[in-house]
């Protein structure tokens, strides 16, 4: 289930990255869907953690447990950064606003749940 959702996530990423750099799906404001601030380092973070989520997906188990481990970690730490930040860029170089910092932090949950509580199925069916 994990390396599932390693895929999933991967998948979700790639697209996210992708998007933020079409006109239209994003607005002048740099506005992803109206909702989410975005710039293109923004756009290139989700599209790297995507790709290391597909390759993590298609490896293994720990591989996947792994990314879901530093991947939650490091979402969360950039959730913290949104809420000391608010709708001002972070660090000077991601967009963000609240409803990206929120995101992150559903998306920082999830990946520490799969990356910290899920048990090989595996192993377990073994």
């Amino acid at each position: 289930m994990v390396k599932k959702f390693a895929m999933i996530f991967g998948v979700i990423l790639v697209v996210v990255g992708v998007l933020g750099f079409i006109p239209g799906v994003t607005n002048s404001d740099n506005m992803l869907l109206g909702i989410f601030h975005v710039n293109a380092l923004h756009n290139v973070i989700h599209l790297v953690s995507g790709v290391v989520a597909l390759a993590a997906g298609m490896s293994s188990f720990s591989a996947s447990k792994m990314y879901f481990q530093i991947f939650g970690v490091i979402y969360a730490l950039v959730a913290i950064l949104g809420f000391v930040y608010g709708d001002k860029d972070i660090l000077t170089l991601v967009a963000s606003n609240m409803a990206d910092t929120w995101l992150h932090v559903v998306i920082a949950l999830v990946a520490l749940y799969f990356g910290f509580a899920s048990k090989d199925e595996e192993a377990a069916t073994a």
